[in-house]
């Protein structure tokens, strides 16, 4: 059987020079790293302009050799910042992890898409179409540069930030039709406090960007008092079982990164979903 194959952020080993970084992940058991440069890495500048093939290749011979792969980079920027000077910046730091993925190893470079109420303070009526606007230009610019480099823009839907439904992760997926954006699917980011209606958006999910999904993010949800916190993965509201399946017949083998969870509990985690998904199957 084709399994999904688990993975988590790389500075849950906290930020600690590589060498250390990569044996402490090792230890976790894990088939892929997200991998934030500037967030897992403590003794090697990887600020904007410090990028080569030969740092990047240093650094993915590092991983290799603890059999772990960078599946995905992150460079988890604001695209709509409402200063179009820190927006720039930022488009320019994105691009170079785009240039660069390849030889990262890594076949894409996720973002998520900024605060839904990013221009409330400077347009209180139409705030949410200026967003949107600034995003799907900043999409067309990091979709084109993705295409140049053969790697994929992965986009981040979660229900406070423009991408806040499943419908509007449709539309830009229809506004700037590249092949190059696929998403990244984090089911409880997207379901919010909507804890109830869970099914019908990990459903309407599915139906309207399944085929797009180049990588999931998994954790839990937990009710504490009136409000949802997450943590991790396997134990709280969230329908796990259930997801992982259709997540499975939707996309054998893809990779699926662990979030809001302690690295000792990664192995003991992977085990339960394991078995959770069995029970469903």
């Amino acid at each position: 059987m084709f399994t999904i194959r688990y993975g988590t952020l790389a500075h849950t080993a906290g930020c600690l020079p590589l060498k250390e970084l990569t044996a402490a992940l090792q230890d976790y058991g894990i088939d892929f790293v997200q991998l934030a440069l500037s967030k897992a890495i403590q003794d090697i500048d990887t600020s904007t302009g410090k990028l080569s093939p030969g740092l990047a290749n240093y650094i993915a011979e590092q991983f290799d050799r603890a059999g772990i792969r960078i599946g995905v980079l992150g460079c988890y920027i604001n695209p709509i910042h409402p200063d179009p000077a820190i927006r720039r910046l930022e488009i320019g730091r994105f691009k170079e992890h785009l240039r660069y993925a390849r030889q990262f190893g890594a076949p894409m470079v996720a973002t998520e898409t900024g605060a839904l109420t990013t221009f409330a303070e400077f347009e209180p009526y139409r705030y949410e179409e200026l967003g949107w606007e600034t995003l799907r230009a900043t999409v067309e610019e990091l979709a084109e540069e993705a295409e140049k480099w053969g790697v994929f823009l992965g986009l981040e839907g979660v229900s406070t930030h423009t991408l806040s439904t499943p419908a509007k992760v449709r539309r830009i997926l229809d506004e700037v039709p590249s092949s190059a954006i696929g998403v990244v699917f984090d089911p409880c980011n997207l379901i919010g406090d909507n804890v109830q209606n869970q099914d019908e958006i990990v459903d309407d999910a599915f139906s309207l960007f399944g085929d797009r999904i180049i990588l999931a993010h998994l954790k839990d949800m937990y009710a504490e008092g009136i409000r949802i916190r997450h943590g991790q993965a396997g134990r709280g509201l969230f329908h796990t079982a259930e997801f992982l399946n259709k997540l499975q017949a939707c996309k054998p083998m893809i990779d699926v990164s662990l979030e809001d969870i302690q690295g000792p509990a990664i192995r003991e985690t992977v085990a339960l979903l394991e078995r959770l998904r069995d029970t469903q199957s």
